[in-house]
């Protein structure tokens, strides 16, 4: 029976809004805090490693956090804890120039920071379990939230200056702070206990989800290698803070159509997922080969469009993927493992090995080394999808031969 009662019908507006200011706080600052890095006099490589600190962090902070959120059956207080201590650690970050004390500041942010995206997901899915509601309709709020703020802010930053990138950020996340109060607890009702000693075997029990998750590692770092450098690649060819803003805003305005159609074509069986994983990692070899032989910034803005086909169809794909695959019970702690596939050790190598590659290599050089690694990755799923649907032949014909008469 689907509630429509006037508290819920709130209940789903909120979550619609807490994820479009949540996303457009997180647009303003992962857009132009390498830009602020730059301007207190940090070099590109530590830029890189003040980035990969978050991915680092998030080996730890996701299955942590995710853990509590299933232990406590209450995402909606794991995510104001982490709102507030965001708040909190990034007043700091702002008021320090010694780098291995901004490094110090930043890993204790990323602690915060980096599960928000996978908890609020979390949220989303057991806000809707049970009702015609769909992920995109829901999800693609953040995808306005982090257009329509990147591009504001834009101009606003260029007029206050890139160092009061935290007067931004902070309002932002303020009101973020303020609609996560009225957010429904995201607990599903009926969810089995998991026991003593079988949160691991819960979890990570399904081969498939493992392949998946370590597969994701290799189209997630050149993801990753571009959302930390884009801006800087926008300004050594000549690109203005505004002009950032813009590609921010190119990048995630077009999820938007793109969760819709996947909410009503997307087959919910595993097969037909990891097929159009595929499609989509070829899609992003595709774009990072067009990277690597940009000349002008508004080539590079204008290729950020496919950012709402490859990284949008991977992340709704992998989302719903992962909420079939994981016990419903272990939604958040699975939600939190597939977050690692696009930070962790990826975000680790694409911070630092991408920082030495755009200073040592050049941008060019550096988008035609992920444009490889991003060929491994279809490669993989692609043996993945081809013994899916093998696995699949066999099963029908087992079942077949259990209907003959006897």
């Amino acid at each position: 029976m689907i509630n429509t009662s006037d508290d819920y019908k709130r209940g789903l507006l909120t979550v619609k809004l807490f994820n479009f200011f949540l996303y457009g706080a997180l647009s303003v600052l992962m857009s132009f805090i390498p830009l602020y890095f730059q301007e207190v006099g940090f070099t590109t490589v530590a830029i890189g490693m003040l980035m990969a600190g978050g991915p680092f962090v998030s080996i730890f902070a996701n299955p942590f956090w995710g853990y509590w959120s299933d232990r406590l059956q209450n995402i909606k207080k794991i995510l104001l804890i982490m709102l507030i201590g965001n708040l909190i650690i990034i007043q700091i970050v702002f008021q320090l120039n010694s780098l291995p004390l901004v490094f110090i500041a930043m890993l204790l942010f990323f602690n915060f920071q980096t599960p928000l995206f996978s908890q609020s997901n979390s949220l989303i899915l057991n806000t809707i379990e049970g009702t015609p509601y769909k992920f995109g309709t829901f999800r693609l709020w953040g995808s306005l939230g982090w257009a329509i703020m990147a591009v504001g802010a834009g101009p606003f930053i260029d007029l206050i200056g890139i160092k009061n990138l935290w007067i931004v950020y902070s309002f932002m996340l303020i009101l973020t702070i303020l609609f996560g109060f009225k957010l429904p607890q995201g607990k599903v009702e009926g969810t089995k206990k998991i026991v003593k000693g079988g949160y691991a075997k819960a979890l990570f029990g399904n081969k498939y989800f493992l392949v998946f998750v370590i597969l994701g590692v290799l189209i997630s770092v050149p993801n990753s290698i571009n959302l930390t450098f884009i801006s800087l690649y926008i300004k050594q060819l000549g690109g203005s803070v505004v002009m950032i803003g813009w590609s921010a805003f190119l990048t995630a305005i077009f999820e938007v159509p793109v969760f819709l159609l996947f909410d009503r074509y997307l087959k919910r069986n595993t097969s037909t997922m990891i097929g159009c994983l595929v499609i989509v990692s070829v899609l992003f070899v595709i774009r990072w080969f067009l990277m690597s032989i940009a000349t002008d910034p508004m080539q590079v803005i204008f290729l950020q469009m496919l950012h709402s086909i490859t990284f949008g169809g991977y992340f709704y794909i992998g989302t719903t993927l992962t909420a079939k695959l994981v016990p419903v019970e272990l939604r958040a702690s699975g939600q939190a493992i597939y977050g690692l596939t696009w930070g962790g050790i990826s975000g680790i190598m694409a911070g630092m090995i991408g920082g030495w590659m755009f200073q040592e290599l050049g941008p060019n050089m550096m988008y035609q080394i992920t444009t490889l690694i991003s060929l491994l990755g279809v490669i993989g799923f692609t043996a993945l999808w081809l013994r899916i649907r093998e696995a699949s032949k066999q099963n029908m014909a087992l079942e077949g031969e259990k209907n003959l008469p006897s």
